[in-house]
Order: structure tokens, then C-alpha cells, then sequence
């Protein structure tokens, strides 16, 4: 873990890595794609040499997107949108600016969420872990390859709990940033807060950059179990004032935040912590910043002008876009008055990595982990009776989905026997986390079970009364728009209410119950009952839960609260690939119960 008290990190090195500076596809160069992007291409000093622009290039979301690879469709990557994904794309974009504007002239921020995401982030967090290997992550390696100036944390790089972490960021070269994840019970950092780069661009006085970096507030919930009483993490906006200034009165002469952070001012706890999304509050209340790289919301927003109340100046604000399809781009002109730089013009893109061909240098640089990982995703763990689909599981009780309520009940009931919880009914959550997830007839692999829980969470057990349960299921069914009984069937367009994701659609196994999406929030689930018989609501009940959720992810209610029985750090996708091996045969006959339906007045949907 790096030294908040440290003396003041002097990262000046222009190291430029060995990788290759012309990438092209259909003829179409990095440089002329930021051309279309709006990007005015190099600068070049006024008369005196008194004036300059510097390039702050930016990246988010990385997600362990390391190459242009899809490991659960055990492809390139593809969309609708034409996107391509992984650093390696970056890269070549990272090089063309450099290129074009001079090394001199150019830094590269990172805003977070990097090492987890996809089965590559997985297998050296888990399966062959750094912490025990000793090798090198592969976003370790490519980023110092690539050549970042600083990173921030995101709330996915806890998920692997504190000391992969802290391996982690010794393997990186970039100094790594979190101002406002505090010692537990102090104000004090548990990581670097910022750093300030010395920019010597020729012929001009030092440009010194600083860099603020922020983590979401939401890791003490999402993560509870990983930093409970060993980290806090507080409020954006209130670190930035505590920083800023420190930053200015070192002497830096541009600040830029890097935040994992949305811009939206709102949070998906609710209150119950520090604003979720608040880059667009650190820029309007906090003075002296220039510059906010943000991400976390995975959205690409590539120009966003902010007023600081204080001083009535802009801060220019950019998200790339997640997964490394973006690459956001900033441009600072400075004019030197008075012995000191002052930042005079501002402004910002974002450049599409589908415009350039992977970097080779990167693909070349984990090759090796790749391989090893789509070899370890292609393994076979059992065979499927027929093909099963998640396509339907926001709308329908469908057998794929049943599959992962079977694994988390069987653990669960086999975990409380002989416990004084032994004769409660076990039931289980479950949410739709992939439309795209299917088990096909025959061969299932490991990347299949990867594609259907997608998300690297441990199973728990707590117990909920049944008016909890009436109560979570309500909750959950604000997912639904309100559909009139005679509207046209449309299940897709009557999903997402509240801007809700898939994975908050939470579904119960082991209880009957009808979601009437005809009625108002708060009246929708009808007829719910246990083994035939109207649940009570003093009866209890063992429900298998994930630990985001238990945790409070998505703000469910009684969860969070509720006793907790279970808790063996079972990580449920390993659950499911153990359980469908020692079967050796998935057929839904044996699991699938139709329990839940949608309805309208009363009258099934399907």
C-alpha cells in the first residue's frame, strides 16, 4: 500500500514504451478520428513561447478488458453499435495523441474499476491468484506498458478484498489514488491522495499538473465485508476541499480530479451514505479544479461544462465511455503571466477505439494469460438435457434462472442442517443479470456459466419475515412500467421503470406469487404464498441472498438488516460450476417450478 504521508510523489519520467505508433483500420488513423471527433490537433507555442496546450487523455471502466475479446461468447468482441473493447485499442489511440501532440505535451489518467469485470479479471483474482503466484496482473502489466500517469480506484477493485489490492498497486508503475478511502475511524488516507506531475515541455518554464483521486462512497456498502472496520469512505465533495488547496499550494499550476464517480447527484442507496454520483457537485462547489475525469455510470458524456458557484469559472468534465470503447480527450491552453501558468481555454472529446486496430505490443504483452484463460472458460462442466435461455428472465420464471436459485438453496439448506434454523424454509434471490446468458443443449462450459452470472458475488443466508419478503418483492417490482390491462403485449418496452437495471429485478424461488404490473407501486405482488398456504407475516424464512445485495446494493429493503445465517465466502459462480460438475447433467424436469407470474388484473400475461 503506497504512503499517504510520504513526501509529496515526484512522478516527472517520460518513459515511452516500445510499442507500436501506427495503427490503422480501413485506412482510417487515430489522428484523423480525432479529427472528426472534434479534436484540433497539435498546438504549437504562440510567439515568445509563452503559450501552450496540453493533452490529459482518459480512460474508465477498463473492467479487465485487457484485448478485443468477448470470453462468454469466446469471440471478438461485438455490438450493435459497432464498438470494439480492451486497452489494447486504447493503446494505439494513446500512442497516435502522443504522437501528434508530443510526449511532452500528454498525460494519461485512469478513473477506475479496473481489475474485475470480465473472466480474465477473474481467473488471476481467483483462480490463479497474483497474491499467490506471483505474477503479474494483466492490467498491472499492460498499464504500465501503455504508460499511465495516475489511476484511481474504482468500487470493483475492492471486490477481491484489501491485500490483492494492495498487491495490485505494487505491481503498478502509476501511482495509485484515493483521497477519500480513510483509515478506518480517521481522516486519514489510506491511500496516495493525489500527485503532481512536472510537465517540461521545451522552451517553456515547468507545467505542473495535479491530480486529485476519488473512489464511490459506495464500496462501504457494496463491499462491506471486505472493509468493515478498515476503511471509510467519505464525501466527494468534502475531500476535494480538504485537497484541493494542498494541491494548489504545492504549486501546481492545473488541477484535474479523477473521480469513479457519476455526474448524476444521485446515489442508488439512497441517503444512507455520501452522494453516489457526485462529479458534477465536486466541480460546482469545490473551487480551484480545471479539469474532471469521471466514470462508474458507463456512459459517454464527452464535454460537460460545470459553473463553480465560488469563482463563476468552468470545469470541463468528461466520461469515456467503459470497457476501453472510448477515450476521452482534453485539451488545456495555458499563458504564463506573472511567473505562473494559468489555464485560459478548456475543452474536451471523447474518440472511438473502433477507428484503430489493437495495439500488437499489448496483445503480444498477455498472450500467455489470455490463452490461459479462454483455455479455462472453454472447459466442460456438465451437459445440458435441452438449450436454455435467459432472454426472457426479466418477464418469465425461466429454467436458466432457476438453475442459479437451485445451487444457492441446496447450499443454503446444506449449510443450516442441524442449526437452529434447520426446520425455517429455505428460499432464494435471484436477478436476471444477462438477457444474453443461455445454456445450449449438450456441452455446457464454464463460460457459459460465466455468461449467466456475469458478477464475481458470494453467497450468504439471512432471514426475512414474510411481510420482508411482501415488502422486497414490492420493491422489486417497481422494475415494471404501469401496463393497462388491454395495452398490446410488449414485455421488452415494460421493463427498466425508475431507471432500473436487470440485475436490481430481483425474483424469489420457493414462494408462489403473481407481480400485477396493471396496479400502482406498492399493490403489485398478489396471491403470495408457501407451499400452497397464504404466507404469514410473522413467518420466517432462510433466504439465500448474494452479498451485494445483502449488503444493500440497490437499496432493497429489511435485507441489509436482517440476521445473518450463512456466510462461508462461497463465491456463487464457482457454486454453480461445482454443483452442475458433480451432477454432471443439467435437466430442467428436476428444478424448474413456474412460481412467479406477470399478470394484469389478475390475468396472466403469458
Amino acid at each position: 500500500m503506497q504512503n499517504p504521508k510520504a513526501p509529496e510523489p515526484r512522478w516527472c519520467s517520460c518513459r515511452v514504451p516500445d510499442v507500436s505508433r501506427r495503427q490503422v483500420l480501413g485506412g482510417l488513423t487515430a489522428a484523423s478520428a480525432l479529427a472528426v471527433a472534434g479534436w484540433p490537433g497539435p498546438a504549437q507555442a504562440a510567439p515568445r513561447g509563452r503559450s501552450v496546450t496540453i493533452t490529459v487523455m482518459g480512460t474508465s471502466d477498463l473492467h479487465s478488458h485487457a484485448v478485443d475479446w468477448d470470453y462468454y461468447k469466446d469471440a471478438e468482441y461485438t455490438d450493435s453499435g459497432g464498438n470494439v473493447v480492451g486497452l489494447a485499442r486504447i493503446s494505439s489511440l494513446v500512442n497516435q495523441v502522443r504522437a501528434d501532440r508530443g510526449r511532452d505535451r500528454t498525460l494519461l489518467f485512469d478513473a477506475g474499476d479496473t481489475i474485475q469485470g470480465t473472466p480474465l479479471g477473474f481467473y488471476y483474482a481467483s483462480v490463479e491468484p497474483i497474491t499467490k503466484t506471483g505474477g503479474i496482473h494483466p492490467m498491472a502489466r499492460q498499464m504500465n506498458a501503455v504508460g499511465y500517469d495516475a489511476v484511481a480506484l474504482g468500487n470493483h477493485e475492492f471486490n477481491y478484498g484489501i491485500p490483492f489490492l494492495d498487491r495490485w498497486i505494487e505491481q503498478m508503475d502509476a501511482p495509485v489514488l484515493a483521497a477519500n478511502a480513510v483509515h478506518a475511524g480517521t481522516r486519514r488516507p489510506a491511500y496516495l491522495p493525489y500527485m503532481i506531475k512536472t510537465m517540461r515541455v521545451r522552451g517553456l518554464p515547468p507545467i505542473r499538473v495535479g491530480l486529485l483521486g476519488l473512489t464511490n462512497p459506495g464500496v462501504a456498502i457494496w463491499d462491506k465485508a471486505n472493509v468493515s472496520g478498515k476503511l471509510d469512505f467519505l464525501d466527494l465533495v468534502e475531500t476535494a476541499r480538504r485537497w484541493v488547496p494542498v494541491i494548489r499550494a504545492k504549486g501546481a499550476d492545473v488541477v484535474v480530479v479523477s473521480a469513479h464517480s457519476g455526474d448524476s447527484g444521485t446515489s442508488s442507496y439512497g441517503d444512507a451514505l455520501p452522494v453516489e454520483n457526485a462529479a458534477a457537485l465536486v466541480a460546482e462547489q469545490v473551487p480551484g479544479i480545471d479539469a474532471i475525469l469521471f466514470g462508474h455510470a458507463h456512459l459517454e458524456i464527452p464535454e460537460r461544462f460545470v459553473t463553480n458557484k465560488a469563482t463563476g469559472r468552468t470545469v470541463v468534465m468528461s466520461e469515456p465511455k467503459c470497457w476501453g470503447q472510448r477515450l476521452s480527450v482534453f485539451d488545456l491552453t495555458l499563458v504564463h503571466e506573472r511567473g505562473r501558468w494559468k489555464v485560459t481555454g478548456k475543452s474536451a472529446t471523447t474518440v472511438n477505439s473502433n477507428t484503430v486496430e489493437e495495439d500488437p505490443a499489448l496483445v503480444t504483452l498477455v498472450k500467455k494469460q489470455h490463452d490461459a484463460v479462454v483455455a479455462y472458460v472453454n472447459k466442460e462442466v456438465a451437459s445440458s438435457t435441452e438449450e436454455m435461455s435467459a432472454a426472457e428472465s426479466c418477464w418469465k420464471d425461466t429454467a436458466i434462472l432457476d438453475y442459479v436459485h437451485q445451487v444457492q438453496t441446496a447450499k443454503v439448506k446444506e449449510a443450516v442442517a442441524g442449526t437452529e434454523n434447520a426446520s425455517l424454509p429455505v428460499v432464494s434471490i435471484a436477478a436476471p443479470f444477462s438477457r444474453a446468458a443461455t445454456f445450449p443443449a449438450g456441452k455446457v462450459t464454464i463460460r457459459d456459466i460465466a455468461g449467466l452470472y456475469i458478477y464475481d458475488n458470494t453467497l450468504l443466508a439471512s432471514i426475512l419475515t414474510g411481510s420482508q419478503i411482501k415488502a422486497y418483492l414490492e420493491y422489486s417490482a417497481q422494475y415494471f412500467k404501469p401496463v393497462d390491462p388491454g395495452a398490446p403485449v410488449d414485455p421488452a418496452s415494460w421493463t427498466n421503470a425508475n431507471n432500473r437495471p436487470d440485475y436490481n429485478y430481483d425474483q424469489f424461488s420457493g414462494v408462489t406469487y403473481n407481480v400485477d404490473i396493471a396496479e400502482p407501486e406498492g399493490s403489485r405482488i398478489t396471491d403470495l404464498a408457501y407451499d400452497g398456504t397464504p404466507v404469514a407475516g410473522d413467518q420466517k424464512f432462510v433466504v439465500a441472498v448474494n452479498n451485494y445485495r445483502q449488503s444493500g446494493g440497490g437499496g432493497f429493503p429489511h435485507i441489509a438488516t436482517a440476521p445473518v445465517v450463512y456466510n462461508a465466502q462461497v463465491a456463487i459462480r464457482e457454486a454453480i460450476v461445482e454443483y452442475a460438475s458433480a451432477a454432471g447433467t443439467i435437466d430442467p424436469a428436476t428444478f424448474h417450478v413456474e412460481n412467479w407470474k406477470l399478470v394484469r388484473n389478475g390475468t396472466p400475461v403469458f
